[in-house]
């Protein structure tokens, strides 16, 4: 996957012929009271693909934004790349309806260019009028609150994903998360091929046999954390150590082609047919996130960031579930 290409397209043409923009921006951890204004500010600077989920918490600001943004006429909406995810609670088939419909409902949209299963894991219904978004716990005031895992096939989860896409809710649907033998089975039985899949790809997890399933199968990956640790500092998931931002390698190259570490982590992650989704809070680094067009990384250099490579997974269940939530779900072993 160490092929370096000249300027590729700011956007990954998909067998439906449906352009996924190669950079976006995530929700994840963004605060509710700034997101209405930042997601206006950044479709007027010109981004075009925001990553979503229930589980954020926060898809009604990221609404407000967006309607402010058409409103104004700073964009149309088909010009807009909207993708939301299935949340664990909601896997059962009678429940991925409805849960799709409060996305949209949040979103103030009609219809998602991307929905996807968040999580290979299912986990007991928590009803909206109960707790929304229900989170991990299935009852965070009980003595000892722990996940309260079901027995859910991922196929039957994929049925209902499927009727989603037939009824025009969601333009295409996909993954997130899984292994590959656990992809290799859902595309032996679906009827809808997933459309994406998303993972956590960065140079300390350089995943290239994730990248050559997906690419074998014309499915399109999306790249969750691809700057690493920063997202993940703050809660303890991750040691300063392990910032890819300073690694030296990163550093050196971005030097040499007048960028910032940041850029050169996106601009790899982009250059390996990735789109990539990092988030931020501050306008200049919102700008500079996008500017990724006007330079390309050497074949010597991609080389170099992909021997950074420490199959280092910050976003493990199997991890922070039995330390956080009390249950212990690996689902990447």
């Amino acid at each position: 996957m160490s092929t370096a290409t000249a300027l590729p397209s700011p956007a990954i043409t998909l067998p439906d012929g449906g352009q996924f923009p190669s950079v976006g921006l995530g929700m994840w951890k963004m605060p509710k009271a700034e997101l209405p204004s930042l997601v206006q500010e950044a479709i007027r600077i010109g981004y075009r693909h925001l990553d979503c989920a229930c589980d954020y918490g926060n898809e009604p600001q990221v609404g407000e934004g967006i309607a402010s943004a058409l409103g104004a006429g700073l964009c149309r909406r088909d010009d807009l790349w909207v993708t939301s995810k299935l949340w664990n609670t909601y896997h059962e088939p009678k429940h991925v309806r409805a849960a799709c419909e409060r996305s949209l409902r949040d979103l103030k949209l009609d219809v998602l260019d991307l929905y996807l299963v968040h999580f290979p894991i299912a986990l007991a219904y928590v009803p909206f009028d109960l707790r929304y978004p229900p989170e991990w716990f299935f009852d965070p005031k009980a003595p000892n609150p722990a996940m309260k895992p079901i027995d859910v096939p991922y196929a039957d989860t994929w049925g209902a994903m499927e009727e989603l896409q037939r009824a025009g809710l969601v333009k295409r649907i996909g993954v997130c998360n899984l292994n590959i033998s656990l992809l290799r089975d859902l595309l032996a039985q679906c009827s809808i091929r997933p459309a994406v899949h998303q993972m956590e790809l960065h140079p300390y997890l350089t995943q290239p046999r994730q990248l050559r399933y997906c690419a074998q199968e014309k499915i399109a990956v999306t790249a969750f954390s691809p700057l690493g640790a920063p997202s993940y500092l703050p809660l303890g998931m991750a040691t300063p150590e392990e910032n890819v931002l300073h690694d030296p390698v990163v550093t050196g190259i971005a030097a040499a082609h007048g960028k910032t570490a940041a850029q050169v982590a996106l601009r790899w992650g982009v250059q390996r047919g990735c789109s990539v989704i990092p988030k931020t809070q501050s306008p200049a680094r919102l700008a500079e996130n996008l500017a990724l067009f006007d330079f390309a990384l050497s074949a010597d250099e991609m080389a170099a960031i992909d021997r950074l490579d420490r199959h280092r997974r910050f976003n493990d269940p199997g991890h922070f579930a039995e330390k956080a939530f009390n249950t212990f779900f690996p689902i990447f072993d």
